[in-house]
């Protein structure tokens, strides 16, 4: 699999970072250009039927962190830092387990190693919403914000989901592969299955405001990761990064760099 990717900096340790379900590459441009590139050499991924990677079945994990394996063995990478949100964070944390000596330091944001209940997200209601909108049949990306405002009324998700629109010779289209991932769902949400242990550093960090990690996930997470520390970042919800940028740059920072 032929990874889409954006480079950022050019000394330091390599720096990997995977974004999570209905994301891209480009959802950390702003943190690789102004911060991590200086402490690192940045490479954002575009996972398989994300961004302009290739759209292809399978689609779950061990695919998933087999695709990455791929990558840092193409780019000679090993062992590369490795940074996850969400579904990315579980790529993320399959690598580790499964191929532990592509991995220097693990950094899983908002996601823990079990299952979740797709019936509850939010993720899979967003996938509909994407679903039953056709952009081909609009002229302008404003007109694709309007048709979306009624079922997302938050204007940052809209912008985020907006950045799957793609524009090309025959009109608008979504970059993503929406049938796989539809499809493919039940294996996004199902927990990590690997009977491993990573013992590198690693890094978890959660939003105040998210579900996602709760305290009660901290023995399951240890188990699996036995150096694991865990930093909360205050007022911030699923999507940290975005919520608390300067705060959560401060913590990777601080980890990738003690």
């Amino acid at each position: 699999m032929d990874l889409y990717y954006k480079s950022y900096g050019d000394s330091g340790p390599p720096l990997l970072i995977l974004h999570g379900l209905l994301g891209a590459s480009g959802n950390w441009h702003t943190l690789s250009r102004t911060v991590f590139q200086d402490i690192a050499r940045v490479f954002t991924i575009d996972q398989r039927n994300h961004g302009r990677s290739p759209h292809a079945e399978p689609f779950d994990y061990p695919t998933l962190a087999s695709d990455l394996h791929g990558f840092i063995e193409t780019h000679d990478l090993r062992p590369a830092h490795l940074m996850g949100h969400s579904m990315g964070g579980k790529t993320a944390m399959q690598t580790a387990l499964t191929h532990p000596d592509d991995v220097d330091r693990l950094i899983v944001v908002d996601m823990a190693p079990k299952g979740y209940d797709r019936q509850k997200s939010h993720l899979a209601d967003l996938l509909d919403v994407l679903t039953r909108i056709d952009p081909s049949t609009y002229d302008r990306r404003a007109e694709v914000d309007t048709a979306l405002a009624d079922a997302v009324p938050s204007r940052p998700i809209r912008q985020f989901l907006l950045k799957n629109l793609q524009h090309d010779g025959d009109g608008y289209r979504w970059q993503l592969n929406l049938d796989a991932i539809h499809d493919n769902l039940d294996a996004l949400f199902a927990p990590i299955d690997a009977p491993a242990i990573f013992e590198g550093p690693t890094l978890f960090i959660r939003g105040e405001q998210s579900d996602y990690i709760a305290d009660d996930d901290l023995p399951a997470i240890r188990n699996r990761f036995p150096e694991a520390e865990l930093v909360t970042i205050p007022g911030a919800e699923h999507w940290v990064h975005a919520d608390a940028p300067e705060a959560f740059a401060n913590a990777v920072v601080d980890f990738l760099t003690a």
